[in-house]
């Protein structure tokens, strides 16, 4: 370069022009392990949040069917009747609430529920308090909007596992605050709120004019039943009143392995389906009729395959409970609830760090507790929905590993 040319700047960048709230958001640390990790032979994947069983031939079909018949149009922005319908009569079922397909409204995921949820309730500046350790995508939403999580530390023993300490949560509420998340069988901690406990989260959302956001998407996925009970997690559906300010978001991922599928709901009071299906308009205009097709036989034909997905996680969980045990360097409880046990170990201090050790030294993939926000730092996360020849040599890897 000449003496007199003048010096090179930097070139402007786009993402210098971009909304912060979107520049800001944080890289999911599940998946640089899962990037990591993904090509290695011979490795176990317990990372993500899904079983190993693909989806039911007989959901698969339907789907066929209805590509075949030539179901490729624009179609209804709540949901096919047939869909509303089916979930209407499936949620009747479980928790003995009105048969009515005016409560539901059909979404492309349950990611996708829990955006129209916060679209609706939280505009920017505002706060939702949300306990933590807690699945990250909820609070990044939140974020998207403009509003500001607010993460409301769990509790934990040995003994007890984690709990929400109601004072705690009270005492987190400002006058900003406008919603509440309850994710309950919980992602990634196990939590299960029970009944008392969600009656309590309710009075602090009615004295606080405030709504609740409930992901009880793991809600089949419950071990502590009392005998000859129901197999159901407790749900705001045993507390709640018609007019209480609580949206139920929901998915068909876990209970029928539809992960990729990408369908879900939202259940509210009928009052607000239009703002909800203009949401839902503006968005994504509707979910594909052909996949829908697919929800509707998964509630109608698929209860044995829930109740073997569900067995299949609870043998995996007892398979890793007793491994871990007796590794003798683990922290952790037996989970009451969902598909995960979150455990720390001892003399480990870094989980990302620990993560990529287990995918090279024990073949095994996990999710580092930093992941899940304040109070998972010192936790790992391992999915046990799967097999139990799977999850025995799994946990014997990582007790090895652990042992050595």
């Amino acid at each position: 370069m000449s003496a007199d040319a003048a010096p090179l700047l930097p070139a402007p960048s786009l993402l210098d022009h971009i909304r912060p709230q979107a520049l800001s958001l944080p890289e999911s640390g599940i998946v640089e392990v899962m990037n990591y990790g993904r090509r290695k032979e011979g490795l176990i994947p317990l990372w993500a949040g899904e079983g190993d069983l693909p989806t039911p031939a007989f959901i698969s079909e339907a789907a066929t069917r209805s590509l075949a018949a030539g179901e490729t149009f624009y179609t209804w922005q709540r949901g096919i009747p047939e869909l509303r319908g089916a979930i209407a009569g499936y949620m009747h079922r479980l928790y003995g609430v009105a048969d009515d397909p005016e409560r539901y409204y059909v979404t492309g995921s349950g990611m996708q529920a829990i955006q129209v949820a916060l679209a609706l309730t939280l505009s920017a500046g505002e706060e939702i308090l949300i306990p933590s350790p807690s699945w990250p995508n909820a609070a990044a939403a939140a974020e998207v909007v403009g509003a500001l999580p607010v993460f409301v530390p769990f509790s934990f023993d040995e003994t007890r596992g984690f709990w929400l300490d109601l004072d705690r949560l009270e005492s987190a509420v400002t006058p900003r605050t406008r919603v509440i998340f309850i994710n309950s069988p919980a992602n990634p901690t196990g939590f299960v709120a029970s009944v008392d406990t969600l009656r309590g989260v309710l009075d602090i959302a009615r004295r606080h004019g405030l709504w609740i956001v409930a992901d009880e998407i793991y809600g089949r996925f419950f071990y502590d039943a009392e005998q000859g009970g129901p197999a159901l997690a407790p749900s705001f559906h045993d507390v709640m009143a018609e007019d209480d300010r609580i949206l139920f978001v929901q998915t068909f991922s876990k209970n029928w392995a539809m992960t990729g599928w990408r369908l879900g709901w939202i259940e509210a009071h009928p009052s607000l389906g239009p703002v909800l299906e203009n949401l839902i308009q503006y968005s994504t205009s509707g979910v594909a009729a052909f996949m829908q097709r697919a929800g509707v036989a998964a509630l109608e034909r698929g209860e044995s395959f829930v109740a073997h997905q569900i067995e299949r996680a609870r043998r995996g969980r007892d398979i890793v409970a007793k491994g871990l045990a007796s590794s003798n360097r683990v922290r952790f409880a037996t989970p009451p609830g969902a598909f995960y046990m979150f455990f720390g170990v001892e003399g480990e201090p870094d989980m990302r760090n620990l993560a990529l050790k287990l995918v090279d030294e024990a073949g095994i993939g996990l999710a580092p507790g930093t992941a899940f926000g304040p109070g998972g730092e010192s936790y790992i996360r391992l999915c046990f929905a799967r097999g139990e020849a799977q999850m025995t040599e799994a946990t014997d890897r990582l007790v090895r590993w652990l042992q050595k």
